[in-house]
């Protein structure tokens, strides 16, 4: 099933998520209705934050990006085959340089900036199965982790762009909680609400 993706200014955002049990209510269909609502959108991540849930769990598909002549072809060739459910997540480590890549954010619709995050993660998590992992990500796979693994933690990416760029997008940003927004997926309003 399709659900409505939370529009910036929901509450939701802002909460620092919490873990889960491998009992936790309805998880397949959880899992099957984010996996949906995400690629209803467009999207090649999505955080359950994002579907009004406060629960330490993220998808991530980066085979949209694989398209990218740019790239050389290990890296179209990782991008293509990464999909990966996390939950309880955990980044242990960031490093490397920091770069920028012009994000958005499904929540924060026609809005992009550029973001420097740092080119190396180590995350832990555990899969839809509950098997726990600890693996190493670099380049446009780690970036899409981070910027999902911020919305459990209740972090935006419009945070983590400057003051300047904060208050040059601040009505825009009015705008999406007052669903004064064109998309072409369900979304749920703050202060619209109702409107789908």
């Amino acid at each position: 099933m399709i659900l409505p993706i939370v529009a910036y200014g929901d509450p939701v955002l802002r909460k620092e998520a919490v873990n889960i049990e491998k009992t936790h209510p309805n998880l397949d269909q959880i899992l099957e209705n984010m996996w949906e609502t995400m690629y209803n959108a467009s999207g090649v991540g999505l955080a359950a934050p994002q579907v009004g849930l406060p629960i330490r769990v993220f998808l991530v598909d980066t085979s949209p990006f694989a398209d990218d002549d740019s790239l050389d072809e290990e890296e179209q060739k990782a991008l293509e085959a990464f999909k990966k459910t996390f939950i309880n997540a955990k980044i242990t480590k960031e490093t490397g340089e920091e770069w920028a890549f012009n994000e958005g954010c499904l929540s924060i619709p026609n809005v992009r900036e550029d973001v420097f995050r740092k080119e190396q993660i180590t995350i832990e998590y555990l899969d839809e199965k509950f098997k726990k992992h600890t693996e190493t990500y670099h380049g446009l796979i780690a970036r899409v982790i981070q910027h999902e693994y911020d919305h459990i933690e209740g972090v935006l990416f419009t945070d983590k762009i400057s003051s300047l760029k904060k208050r040059l997008i601040k009505g825009k940003l009015g705008n999406i909680s007052k669903g004064k927004v064109n998309v072409d997926y369900r979304m749920r309003f703050p202060e619209a609400k109702g409107r789908i």
